[in-house]
C-alpha cells in the first residue's frame, strides 16, 4: 500500500511515497481502507523534528485521524464492524496511508449523508472546541476570544462558542478576508494577530482560548478580565517564554488563571459521545466542516508546504483516491 514517510526531519521535502505491506489488525484493532485523511498542526510539528525528544524517529508515519470503511477486524473485535463506514484516531502516527489501523474504541461510526472528507475535519477539532471551552469553565453570556481562529480547531472554537450564547466572541486572525470568514461562522470581532483590532472591541475577556502559544502568548493575560481563564489548547508558534507566568503573579488581584489542555486527559466514552453528537449535528447542517483543500494522499508535500506557510483556513484532507468521498 501507498504510504507518507518522514524521511528527514526538517521542511516539507522530508517527507516521501513509500509502499508498505498491508498491515493485519492485532486484537482489539480494526483496517480501514481510507478514504480521507486529515492534515494537523501537530503532524507539521513532528515533521519539523520539533518534537523528536518525544520519541518521534525518522520513518514516523504521520497522520491521527482517518475516515473510511472497515475491511477487517482483529481477535476480539465485532465483526460487524466490518464495512461499516467510520471516522478513526490512529494516535500519534499511522495516518498517512491507504490502509489504517485504530484501536476499535477509538472508531465512530458516521451518518450516511456525512462525508468522510467533513468528518476528518471535523472529529479531533470539535472534541478540542468542546472540551477546552469546557476546561475553561465557559458559560453563557461570557465574552470569548480564539486566539488563532483560522485553523481547524479555531473554527470550531468560534462556532461552539456562538452556539453556548456568549455574548462576544473575538478572533485573531492574520487579514480581513479571514476575519468576514469567521464573521459568517460565529465571531462578533476581528481583531489582528496582537488582538487590536480597528472596531470596538470588549475592554477584556471572560475566557481566552489559545491555539497559538508561542513567545506573544504572555501579552495576551493582559486582556484577561478579573477571574478571567486563559487555555492553551495548541502550540502551533512553539512554547511561551519560560518565565509567562510572572504576568499572572504581577496582576494577583486579578484572580486570573492559566490552563493546557489536551484531549487525552478526557475518557475515551466522553470523547466519542461528543463526535458521536457533532457528526449528527454535522449531517444536519448544524455545524460547518471548513475545508481548506483536498488533495492525493501523494500530495503531502504540497499540503505541509501550505500549513507552514500559514495558507490555511479550516483543514486540508489528503484522499488516497481520485474521489472526493
Amino acid at each position: 500500500m501507498k504510504a507518507i514517510s518522514i524521511q528527514t526531519f526538517g521542511s516539507p521535502d522530508g517527507l516521501a511515497v513509500v509502499g508498505l505491506p498491508i498491515p493485519a489488525p492485532a486484537a482489539g484493532q480494526v483496517l480501514i481502507a481510507t478514504e480521507a485523511v486529515g492534515v494537523g498542526g501537530v503532524d507539521t510539528l513532528i515533521k519539523s523534528g520539533a518534537l523528536a525528544a518525544y520519541g518521534f524517529k525518522e520513518g514516523h508515519i504521520p497522520g491521527s485521524e482517518v475516515a473510511g470503511t472497515v475491511t477487517s477486524v482483529g481477535d476480539g473485535v465485532d465483526a460487524s464492524w466490518i464495512g461499516e463506514r467510520v471516522w478513526a484516531f490512529t494516535g500519534t502516527g499511522g495516518g498517512y496511508v491507504e490502509q489504517a489501523l485504530a484501536p476499535v474504541e477509538e472508531v465512530v461510526p458516521l451518518p450516511a449523508n456525512l462525508s468522510s472528507v467533513a468528518a476528518v475535519t471535523l472529529g479531533s477539532s470539535g472534541v478540542v472546541a468542546h472540551f477546552g471551552l469546557r476546561h475553561a469553565h465557559f458559560a453563557p453570556g461570557e465574552t470569548v476570544l480564539v486566539r488563532g481562529a483560522a485553523g481547524s480547531i479555531g473554527i470550531m472554537t468560534v462556532q461552539l462558542a456562538a452556539r453556548g450564547a456568549a455574548a462576544a466572541v473575538a478572533v485573531t486572525t492574520s487579514s480581513a478576508e479571514r476575519g468576514e470568514r469567521l464573521r459568517r461562522l460565529g465571531a462578533t470581532h476581528v481583531l489582528d494577530r496582537s488582538g487590536d483590532g480597528g472596531e470596538p472591541s470588549p475592554a477584556g475577556y471572560d475566557v481566552i482560548i489559545d491555539v497559538v502559544a508561542g513567545k506573544d502568548m504572555p501579552s495576551f493575560f493582559d486582556r484577561l478580565n478579573p477571574n478571567g481563564r486563559m487555555v492553551a489548547v495548541g502550540a502551533v508558534a512553539g512554547q511561551p517564554p519560560a518565565d509567562f507566568g510572572t504576568k499572572i503573579m504581577a496582576a494577583f488581584q486579578k484572580s486570573m488563571s492559566f490552563a493546557a489542555f489536551s484531549a487525552a486527559t478526557v475518557t475515551t466514552a466522553e470523547r466519542r459521545a461528543v463526535r458521536s453528537e457533532q457528526f449528527a449535528a454535522a449531517s444536519r447542517g448544524e455545524i460547518e466542516t471548513v475545508v481548506h483543500e483536498v488533495l492525493p494522499l501523494d500530495a503531502a508535500v504540497l499540503a505541509h508546504r501550505k500549513m507552514d506557510a500559514g495558507e490555511v483556513f479550516g483543514r486540508i484532507v489528503l484522499t488516497p483516491q481520485s474521489k472526493v468521498c
